[in-house]
């Protein structure tokens, strides 16, 4: 491995003026120096740099499933924001596990300068022993029951929810199932507390056994679309939690030969880039996912900066979208529907 010393010694200078160069600053040579270490192929070694800066210029980056697309956008949206800074990014994927996410971020508080998670349960303490290290916290999508002192970007889940049940209940359903996410975690309990609030708004009721919880995953939403379609009296229309339990109950209906929406109708939180080339086009709540990563990569960046550092937290919480597409309609409407210019729509 090529080292500083002989940079120096083939550009002529000190080892100490190799360094400020690298490190940007204006030096006499500095065309000698680019030259010997283009010749020599020399790389910086970060692991000494961070020794001596106490800075690892790496943010951490923890989600609860790598494979969900909403999570790909959102890191999408935080590259964008350290594209133009020297952070980069280490992401690491809890798999839904408490005892992973733990595991991860006792190693990751030891490597990265600032971490962005969405925790895996709302009662998990493990980031609060992020914090006790003096490693800055944002959290993103999910909440801690005492997440108060750390800064966040939301969303309005209950909303968002409460505009899919009004949608369903507009279009004269009253049968309505819900399949929502695990109740420890801030979109599975904001979400369906939303969505039933507006059902009891309106005077429907839900049947205990239309009310599901899943677990953010395609398997459960296919095997609780599958439980509802063998009930004596399915439901006319279902709502699902999260995308890819939305991909799941749509291969339910699709394996079960039922016509969406003419004998169920099927709306979902999150958009998907297919959304609109799935047959029917489904309708979704949507949010603003790479904004969200965008937010809180700048709100961890600002926290980074000794300037704000000590700055009181700051909790933002966008709003959603209704998307209508052909995948929901009035009870009883027989044939496949295709969206088309008239019917696609976005409402807030």
């Amino acid at each position: 491995m090529v080292t500083i010393h002989e940079v120096a010694t083939r550009a002529g200078v000190s080892p100490a003026t190799v360094s400020r160069f690298l490190r940007g600053r204006s030096v006499r040579s500095s065309d000698a120096i680019q030259a010997a270490v283009d010749e020599l192929g020399y790389w910086p070694s970060h692991a000494a740099q961070s020794l001596k800066s106490g800075r690892t210029d790496t943010i951490g980056v923890v989600v609860p499933d790598i494979t969900n697309p909403y999570f790909a956008a959102v890191v999408k949206g935080m590259e964008s924001v350290t594209r133009s800074e020297r952070y980069r990014i280490f992401l690491a994927n809890s798999d839904e596990s408490s005892e992973l996410e733990d595991q991860v971020l006792a190693d990751m508080a030891r490597r990265v300068d600032g971490i962005i998670l969405a925790p895996v349960t709302e009662q998990n303490r493990a980031p609060l022993n992020a914090r006790e290290a003096s490693v800055p916290l944002v959290f993103i999508d999910r909440d801690l029951v005492e997440g108060k002192e750390f800064d966040a970007v939301l969303v309005d889940n209950a909303d968002g929810a409460r505009q899919a049940a009004e949608h369903l209940l507009g279009l004269g359903h009253t049968r309505i199932a819900a399949i929502s996410g695990p109740q420890d975690t801030t979109p599975g309990r904001r979400r369906r507390e939303g969505f039933l609030n507006a059902l009891t708004a309106a005077g429907v009721g839900i049947a205990p056994e239309h009310d599901l919880i899943g677990d953010f995953r395609e398997r459960s939403g296919y095997q609780l679309t599958l439980s509802l379609l063998s009930l004596p009296e399915p439901p006319t229309a279902v709502f699902t939690a999260n995308n890819l339990m939305t991909l799941g109950a749509l291969k339910a209906l699709h394996d079960m030969r039922v016509d969406v929406p003419g004998q169920m109708s099927l709306i979902g939180f999150d958009d998907l880039d297919t959304g609109p080339l799935l047959r029917p086009p489904l309708t979704v709540i949507d949010r603003p996912m790479v904004e969200q990563g965008v937010l809180a990569m700048r709100l961890l960046l600002r926290r980074l900066d000794p300037q704000y550092a000590n700055d009181m937290p700051r909790r933002v919480v966008l709003g959603t979208t209704l998307v209508e597409r052909a995948s929901t309609a009035p009870p009883g409407t027989s044939g496949e529907r295709t969206a088309s210019p008239s019917r696609a729509r976005k409402t807030r």
